[in-house]
């Protein structure tokens, strides 16, 4: 299996830092290869290991026993750890472009983004919500069947929607939104997870899943209906499930994913069990795309005290993902 490509991020964030004792925890972890894309110089301000500059992926495997190897697309300026700018934005614009390109190609074996700055990417032209759709886009995915999911080692979740604001979730729900995320949820934990016949658990949208209309018709205008649908294609599904009642450990034990309508609903379960090792990966994809379930957080960038835990889980599942979709080819 080839390597895996690291898109760094910001290079003011924590990116480059937790690719770096990524790395270094390369062999306790049993890690897949892998080498950065971005500005080799963001890792050398916050780490005094071996870079290896490479100029093609091939390369990558052979380098990556005696140190980090980094692909360089551009020199991001003067960089400053924890101090965000223009240059560093469109750094890491071209370090995402140049590494989804590479996993597209197949020249990687599966891509992991590095945490953004959205505000900064904002700033040089980017138009997308957030990395996956950038993504999607770039692979001709709309954004209906690019689907992200969040995982940890005891829940994965998707939200329905995701960036927006709460006060527009409702109008934005939909029986075919709702149908298209459940076909492409069940595809995705069968090609990238090997389970079989995937259990998907609904959350209701109002509280206590609307009370059988007291409380909200979301439950029975939308969700029930969407649901029923995709029992007719074969799919598991249970639910709608009071929200407040269905992530403790005996609930969670029932199904494989939970689905949620809107992005604090599946969001505050999954960081609230595993904030340090949670994982998006957008399904639908032609290759495997996951990241760090965590931010750029500039306020501790260059203070050595960037736990790489996420990353870690970033490249794990990665690497998992990669050859159950190899096997399932042959």
């Amino acid at each position: 299996m080839s390597a895996i490509a690291i898109s760094l991020g910001d290079p003011a964030g924590i990116g480059p830092e937790i690719t770096a004792k990524a790395w270094e925890q390369r062999e306790r972890h049993k890690l897949t290869p892998f080498f950065a894309v971005g500005d080799p110089r963001s890792i050398e301000a916050v780490w005094g290991g071996n870079v290896v500059r490479i100029t093609d992926p091939g390369e990558a495997q052979v380098a990556f026993r005696v140190g980090l190897p980094v692909l360089q697309i551009e020199d991001a300026g003067e960089i400053i750890p924890g101090r965000p700018d223009i240059e560093g934005a469109r750094c890491s614009l071209d370090a995402l472009e140049v590494a989804a390109g590479i996993a597209r190609s197949g020249a990687a074996s599966a891509l992991v983004t590095g945490p953004v700055s959205k505000t900064q990417l904002y700033a040089v032209g980017f138009r997308h919500p957030g990395q996956t759709e950038f993504v999607a886009e770039r692979c001709g995915i709309s954004p209906e069947n690019a689907i992200m999911l969040l995982a940890g080692p005891t829940l994965k979740v998707v939200p329905m929607t995701t960036h927006m604001p709460l006060r527009d979730v409702a109008d934005t729900l939909s029986i075919e939104l709702i149908v298209a995320r459940g076909i492409a949820t069940a595809k995705g934990l069968t090609r990238n997870f090997g389970i079989a016949q995937p259990r998907l658990a609904f959350a209701g949208f109002n509280p206590h899943a609307g009370e059988n209309g007291a409380l909200g018709r979301e439950e029975i205008d939308l969700l029930i209906p969407a649901m029923e649908i995709l029992r007719e294609q074969g799919i598991n599904v249970a639910g709608p499930f009071a929200a407040d009642a269905m992530f403790h450990k005996r609930a969670r034990a029932r199904y494989d994913v939970a689905m949620c309508l809107y992005h604090d609903q599946a969001l505050i379960p999954l960081k609230t069990l595993h904030f340090d090792e949670g994982v998006n990966m957008t399904l639908g994809l032609p290759f495997v795309r996951t990241s760090p379930d965590h931010g750029t957080a500039f306020d501790i960038a260059g203070t050595d005290s960037a736990e790489p835990g996420a990353m870690i889980a970033a490249l794990r599942m990665a690497a998992s993902a990669a050859k159950h979709r190899a096997a399932a080819a042959v």
